[in-house]
């Protein structure tokens, strides 16, 4: 069983960039598809991002795409959310989640580990 925990949220200007880790303790890393999610105050969560474990293929929320980039380093068990050109409606707290071994874009139901996620803020 994974054990997730995200950082490297803040508050950032309009136009900035931050970087988001999700680091992984407790099982094999590398064997885990992981996905990045957002939740903004009143709103359903959204998907934002996903790496599969293998391939290392991506997917894209489309609200994000071209402005974020997902990507992992397993050596570190760390998954990373790299922001950039952020916008006041990118505020969110954003969670990670992982699932075993599993190809193609992942709806969030079908995650089992969660992080507690970390807020991310942008002004305007």
């Amino acid at each position: 069983q994974v054990q997730l925990v995200e950082s490297g949220g803040g508050l950032v200007q309009a136009g900035g960039s931050l970087r988001l880790s999700c680091a992984a303790s407790g099982g094999t890393f590398s064997t885990y598809t992981v996905g990045w999610f957002r939740q903004a105050p009143g709103k359903e969560r959204e998907f934002v991002a996903q790496i599969v474990w293998i391939g290392g293929r991506t997917y894209y929320g489309d609200s994000v795409k071209g402005r974020f980039t997902i990507f992992r380093d397993n050596a570190q068990s760390t998954v990373y959310l790299e922001m950039n050109n952020l916008k006041p409606e990118d505020t969110a707290v954003y969670y990670c989640a992982a699932e075993l071994r599993r190809l193609g874009k992942l709806p969030e139901n079908e995650y089992d580990y969660w992080g507690q996620g970390t807020q991310v803020t942008v002004s305007s």
